[in-house]
């Protein structure tokens, strides 16, 4: 086993700079020999960990292997956001500390001689709002906003990836000094910050260059705007070193009961529904159910509408409480129940707000 581990490495660390040095061909060859291996590797180990870190790297040099074939060069999500503050429901704590954090000291950055955060990390269930914050408050300040997954920039920049990020962050503090406020928004960020125990030196080399750019930001003679924001469903696979970084961790919690409530009839103004609706039984029923979850049950009642009248022909009618409970019935919460416990230790231990 230690040998074919040696041999899955030593195939990546090869591949990795072929691919460097643009070397395409021979970064496939490399990366298919490296999968061959982890394949070998995954099944003869009889330990689940290990299992999962060799089938994440085989799914990662696959990943690599089709983007060199297709010949990809990265890419940088640049728009301009259309999300604004009322289009989140509830999270009204982390608005609060985003406004406070972000939007204040941008307005009025003489209030704030100490300087203010530049790193936020947002932690939470999936399917809570962390991605809609990140844009209404981009909208807000009329920023220029550069989305990035962590996990497409790993697999897609394998060996680049540093090079990237560094200039990445040189074209947005270039955009912030000239005063136009930049978001860096990072998603999925513990796949760039978490340690892992199979990674080769391009994941190493990511990682020191994100935290050299962070560190960065903290200049406190000169006064830019320039913020990362970063979200994670799996805050306690976060690397120290990061967590230092992000002056705010905010916690986005799963929708309460009145929350829930206000997102039911969100989504359900655009749509006939019955006058005999109740959306407070809805919201009892749709305990640990994340605000996505509610919205892609609002949109099966609406698929089951559109399908009487295209398919069956029947006249379009108003939803009813029974189409709720029927959706209901086939649309369980997508949230681990688990790993709530494991976000509420990890928000009393490393929160700042």
């Amino acid at each position: 086993m230690e040998q074919l581990e040696k041999a899955a490495k030593d195939a990546a660390q090869e591949a990795v700079s072929k691919d460097r040095n643009g070397d395409r061909e021979g970064a496939i060859e490399k990366y298919r020999e490296a999968i061959n291996y982890l394949r070998k590797l995954y099944s003869y180990s009889e330990d689940e960990y290990r299992r999962r870190v060799y089938l994440e790297k085989i799914t990662e040099y696959t990943s690599r292997i089709k983007t060199l074939k297709e010949g990809l060069k990265p890419v940088t999500i640049e728009r301009k956001p259309s999300i604004t503050w009322n289009d989140i429901i509830g999270l009204e704590d982390v608005k609060r500390v985003i406004r406070e954090s972000i939007v204040y000291p941008y307005r009025r950055p003489d209030l704030y001689p100490l300087g203010w955060p530049r790193g936020i990390l947002l932690f939470g269930p999936p399917g809570c709002g962390k991605t809609l914050v990140a844009t209404a408050v981009a909208n807000e300040i009329d920023a220029e906003f550069y989305s990035v997954d962590a996990a497409t920039l790993l697999s897609k920049w394998l060996g680049e990836s540093e090079k990237n990020i560094k200039e990445l962050f040189t074209r947005a503090r270039e955009t912030s000094l000239k005063g136009k406020p930049v978001i860096i928004f990072i998603d999925e960020v513990d796949a760039l910050t978490s340690k892992r125990e199979m990674e080769v030196g391009g994941e190493v080399r990511a990682r020191t260059q994100l935290l050299k750019e962070m560190d960065g930001l903290e200049n406190k003679g000169r006064k830019f705007y320039l913020y990362v924001l970063a979200a994670t469903n799996k805050p306690w696979e976060l690397d120290e070193p990061f967590i230092r970084r992000f002056q705010k961790r905010i916690y986005v919690k799963l929708p309460g009961l009145q929350e829930r409530i206000k997102l039911f009839k969100y989504y359900c103004s655009r749509l006939k529904v019955s006058p005999e609706v109740d959306f407070e039984k809805l919201a009892m029923e749709t305990e640990y159910y994340s605000a996505e979850d509610i919205y892609l049950l609002c949109v099966d009642v609406q698929n089951k509408l559109a399908k009487e009248v295209l398919e069956l022909n029947l006249p379009q009618r108003e939803a009813t409480f029974q189409d709720f409970l029927e959706a209901l019935n086939n649309r369980k919460t997508s949230i681990i129940l688990e790993n709530l416990r494991r976000y509420e230790e990890w928000a009393n231990r490393y929160k700042a707000i």
